[in-house]
């Protein structure tokens, strides 16, 4: 075990709840000093006798904010940080989900705010120059400039400074693993040598990669966080981003990376993730499933086989013809083109003929080599069973037009190498840091003074 050293004091968590939801009228909780205070008359405030409130006043509902070891979370900062999560699924949040996400969103503020004073206390700072290259490089993620970037997330209400905050916590949090939990996590030779002999006589079994968002969880709110995952659960399978909501939401150190656990075994799972990851179909979510100490959402990325070559890798040689279609044109016509261009697509005789074919129906040819499981699932199983010179059926719509796909070459996969001994302990090493990182993020809640207001 790592002697962890949190902080110098022991905290206790203050946790001052209702304040926001309460309307305190001085008159009726005070007796009056004089009794000339109890006639004053209620006409002094215009207030009719019937009232119609306009907009929305949930008492229930709480304006979010916190003092975390003296540092400050303001509203500001958690609707900032909601905007981020809001504009990762496409704007489509209800009103009950945004007041859901935003308890969730202060509860992932005040670990980051944990995370960078114990960075600090521990004298590792992120310099300002480093925040602007990770920000940059966030920007060009989305095609923008720096400027423009910070432009875009204040036009839909949040902010550089939002992010640069998200961005600080991550790589403080890491170099802080990588200096004081890192150092203590041994993987012997003997351990990873087994693995690769396991790996080898598991040759042909099924190997999945795993996306994970873990919620941590204790008997008193654990009926609250599960009807949370239920709640992330819905809005993933609605559109949401599964590794936007995993880098919000998820508690183990994952997060960073959208929740991704890599290529996993069956047996490398916890059991009670086992048979979820078994039912998935590729693209599939479920949870959330009961684990120790809290709750998982997991996510089937891919699939594949140990060692062996997935036909998926094949380099497709594919030739795509296609015709547009005028804006204005009427689902009638469309479908006449359609048809019409299908029917010259069925006559085709091989890649030669494609150019021949462009030129007749006046449609445009674009060529590429692109590995098979790069394209959309539906097109990955029509292409894998062609063969050389046949062209997939028309696809598109009445907007985008119509195209097919013609297969012109193939080459094959070679079968997969078992991953190095390096690999291997370094996969290892990263579980076993990603363990203790929870216990440690578990024990600063525990030991910090948390005020809500």
């Amino acid at each position: 075990m790592i002697d962890v050293k949190t902080m110098s004091t022991r905290f206790t968590i203050a946790m001052i709840a209702g304040l926001g939801g309460c309307l305190l009228v001085q008159g009726a909780t005070a007796q009056p000093a004089q009794d000339d205070a109890v006639s004053a008359p209620s006409s002094a405030l215009d207030i009719p006798e019937s009232v119609t409130l306009f907009g929305k006043r949930d008492p229930n509902v709480r304006r979010a904010t916190a003092l975390v070891n003296g540092e400050v979370i303001t509203e500001t900062d958690v609707e900032q940080r909601l905007a981020l999560v809001v504009l990762a699924n496409g704007g489509k949040v209800s009103d009950e989900e945004r007041d859901r996400l935003r308890l969730q969103v202060l509860r992932n503020l005040i670990d980051e705010t944990l995370q960078i004073q114990e960075a600090a206390a521990k004298d590792i700072k992120i310099a300002p120059q480093e925040l602007n290259e990770n920000y940059a490089r966030v920007a060009s993620n989305f095609k923008y400039s720096p400027d423009g970037f910070s432009k875009y997330l204040a036009s839909q209400g949040s902010s550089e400074r939002s992010i640069k905050r998200q961005i600080e916590g991550e790589v403080a949090w890491n170099r802080l693993l990588r200096r004081e939990v890192q150092p203590f996590v041994n993987v012997s030779e003997e351990e990873v040598r087994a693995v690769v002999d396991r790996l080898k006589a598991a040759k042909g079994s099924d190997e999945f990669r795993i996306g994970e968002i873990y919620l941590s969880a204790t008997p008193e709110n654990s009926q609250q966080v599960e009807h949370n995952g239920e709640q992330i659960l819905e809005q993933i399978r609605n559109g949401g981003s599964f590794q936007a909501y995993a880098r919000q939401y998820s508690e183990a150190s994952t997060a960073a990376v959208g929740g991704d656990l890599g290529w996993v075994r069956l047996p490398q799972l916890p059991e009670e993730l086992q048979a979820a990851a078994q039912q998935l179909q590729v693209g599939q979510v479920a949870g959330p499933i009961a684990v120790p100490g809290g709750f998982s959402i997991v996510y089937l990325m891919d699939k594949r086989q140990v060692l062996t070559a997935d036909p998926r890798d094949a380099i497709l040689s594919l030739k795509q013809i296609a015709i547009d279609f005028p804006p204005g044109t009427s689902a009638a016509d469309a479908q006449k083109r359609a048809d019409t261009f299908s029917e010259a697509i069925r006559t085709m005789r091989g890649c030669g003929a494609v150019s021949e074919l462009a030129d007749r129906i006046g449609a445009t040819v674009v060529e590429n080599d692109i590995p098979a499981r790069n394209l959309p699932p539906q097109l990955q199983n029509i292409l894998l069973s062609m063969q050389v010179g046949e062209a997939t059926p028309p696809f598109g719509s009445a907007a985008e037009g119509v195209r097919a796909l013609v297969l012109c070459g193939r080459d094959e996969p070679q079968d997969a190498g078992s991953p190095s001994f390096d690999q291997i302990m370094s996969q290892m090493e990263e579980e076993r840091v990603n363990k203790r990182a929870r216990t440690y993020l578990r024990d600063l809640r525990r030991d910090a003074v948390i005020d809500y207001n």
